[in-house]
């Protein structure tokens, strides 16, 4: 009876040794057995019963067969598992949201109308980020994303068939950028650490300066003799050009960080404390230039006038950073997102609220200040913050690099126009190396160190992005055809100096810092951390 009762509680369900995937020790010495009766003749229990009749757990097979017929059963796997299941999960994400803007929006959303070209485009720009995500080389930073959703823009614009159905509004297209905008500059504006800036000091300020006004300097000539624009918009294009890409830099400099590659002399810090403060610098003067080129007066009335928009900048952001800084208060709810609402919302309104107040100089650097100073308020909690206002630009990145590749246009682009562009940019590069290089001589450093920090200026992308067509929008909105002429000039230039020096830029940093910089000697504790630290860095995006 003990031993019928048994095999019929055996195929009702499996025994405890196959749930647990153990093999019995009598099995491993004497094999299984059916015989009810232990190895004294005693009739077995239920539980020694049970043990007797486990089935040996089957060997390990071979990687060769069972990694094959294992993928294939995900892949025909019923409902769908893996990358199947991912897929068609993606895919239906994209109809809903299409189908969702087309029942309420009807026309607007069908190919040629102005939402059916911004969702074109944005998923397109989101495609092509990813593919440029999977071309990883060892040793190496991964590539930028944002080249990937630049090139998507521009294959976009410049493909026949499918530019007629992809018809996106200017002003729906500079409302994008500028949101996209605001939160860069908000980002940048919370990035700032002031405990570095005040350790790292005097060399921190000369890389920020120096080589910005060095390139930005340069360039304004060589466009007022190569491209003859005015001496205004020569150094709006300067100053889109001497801003540093943080998308580029940043990672790159994490990775190098987390290998312990220039630490003890602090390379990697400086570079992105320094980074943060050249674009701010270069985004201010490109607005200051901005406001002078567009107002109508004397020479003197535009200096004053780019001098009082500064002034108001930095007045309404020191305000409205104060008053975000404790409202509100700590004992709410949501805090953090309370605010980055708070922070984002104000930065949207003070880019879009001086453009309409006739003060667009102001905007951006309200921006800066106001997340400074409610970033300083805030200290450790900042941080909670900054992911939130990571995720936003997250959203925008794919919208405004998109834009910035749609806005070009191959038969628009005279050859000798972008042969002078590309002369501009190479000669404006040398100038801020060599600039570069100068401002960290005595800063303490060897001659292959300052040779990294040197080269680590070149990458250019987001910034230029962001600002690169500002000009235009702004040109645009005066209807004139001479200054939307000199906007399109500037962003052509944006445009190359992205799709040229973002790559070079991170190749060169991944292959010249662990050749150029000391390695900090440290023990396996930190080793793993800095691992750990290694991977955390390759899988940022981008700021």
């Amino acid at each position: 009876m003990i031993k019928e009762d048994v095999n019929d509680h055996e195929d009702s369900e499996p025994s405890v040794c196959e749930r647990n995937g153990m093999i019995p020790m009598h099995e491993q010495s004497e094999g299984p057995t059916a015989d009810a009766k232990g190895t004294d003749g005693n009739i077995q229990t239920e539980e020694t019963a049970l043990l007797n009749h486990c089935i040996q757990q089957p060997p390990e097979p071979t990687a060769g067969s069972s990694i094959p017929a294992r993928t294939w059963r995900q892949i025909f796997a019923c409902p769908p598992q893996g990358l199947l299941a991912q897929t068609v999960t993606n895919v239906a994400f994209v109809v809903l949201v299409w189908a969702v803007v087309w029942s309420i929006t009807g026309a607007e959303c069908l190919p040629g109308g102005n939402l059916f070209g911004i969702l074109f485009l944005y998923f397109f720009a989101v495609i092509g980020g990813k593919i440029f995500g999977f071309i990883k080389i060892r040793t190496l930073p991964p590539l930028p994303a944002l080249l990937g959703m630049l090139l998507a823009g521009f294959l976009i614009q410049n493909t026949p068939f499918i530019s007629d159905l992809v018809q996106i509004n200017l002003r729906w297209s500079a409302a994008l950028r500028n949101i996209a905008l605001s939160i860069i500059l908000t980002r940048a504006g919370l990035g700032l650490d002031p405990k570095a800036l005040q350790k790292l000091k005097a060399v921190c300020l000369r890389l920020a300066f120096g080589p910005c006004l060095s390139e930005t300097c340069t360039a304004a000539v060589l466009a007022y003799l190569f491209l003859h624009l005015p001496w205004q918009w020569g150094f709006i294009l300067g100053f889109v050009l001497g801003a540093v890409s943080p998308a580029v830099v940043v990672p790159s400099m994490l990775i190098l960080q987390a290998g312990g590659y220039g630490v003890e002399k602090g390379v990697p810090t400086l570079l992105m404390a320094a980074g943060s403060i050249d674009d701010i610098l270069a985004i201010t003067g490109f607005n200051t230039c901005l406001g002078m080129a567009f107002s109508s007066g004397s020479t003197l009335y535009n200096v004053l006038r780019g001098v009082l928009e500064v002034a108001v900048g930095i007045a309404a952001g020191g305000i409205l950073g104060m008053f975000i800084r404790y409202f509100p208060s700590h004992d709410q709810a949501s805090l953090a997102w309370k605010r980055s609402y708070f922070v984002l919302g104000l930065s949207m309104f003070a880019v879009f609220g001086s453009i309409y107040f006739g003060f667009p100089g102001s905007g951006g650097l309200c921006t800066l200040v106001l997340a400074f100073v409610a970033g300083v308020g805030w200290s450790d909690e900042k941080r909670e913050i900054e992911k939130i206002v990571a995720v936003a630009w997250n959203i925008f990145q794919p919208f405004l690099f998109g834009l910035i590749g749609a806005e070009v246009s191959v038969t628009s682009l005279r050859p000798e126009t972008v042969g002078l562009c590309v002369a501009i940019l190479a000669i404006a590069l040398v100038v801020r190396i060599v600039a570069t290089f100068l401002m960290v001589s005595f800063a303490g450093f060897n001659f292959k160190e300052k040779v990294f920090v040197s080269l680590a200026w070149i990458p250019k992308a987001t910034v230029q992005a962001a600002i690169g067509s500002l000009a235009l929008d702004t040109a645009r909105r005066h209807q004139d055809e001479q200054l939307e002429k000199y906007g399109m000039d500037v962003l052509t230039v944006a445009f190359l100096a992205i799709l040229i020096t973002a790559p070079i830029g991170a190749l060169v940093i991944g292959l010249a810092g662990p050749r150029l910089l000391q390695k900090a000697q440290t023990n396996s504790k930190e080793d793993g951390e800095g691992a750990e630290a290694g991977e955390e860095a390759e899988a940022c995006e981008p700021s």
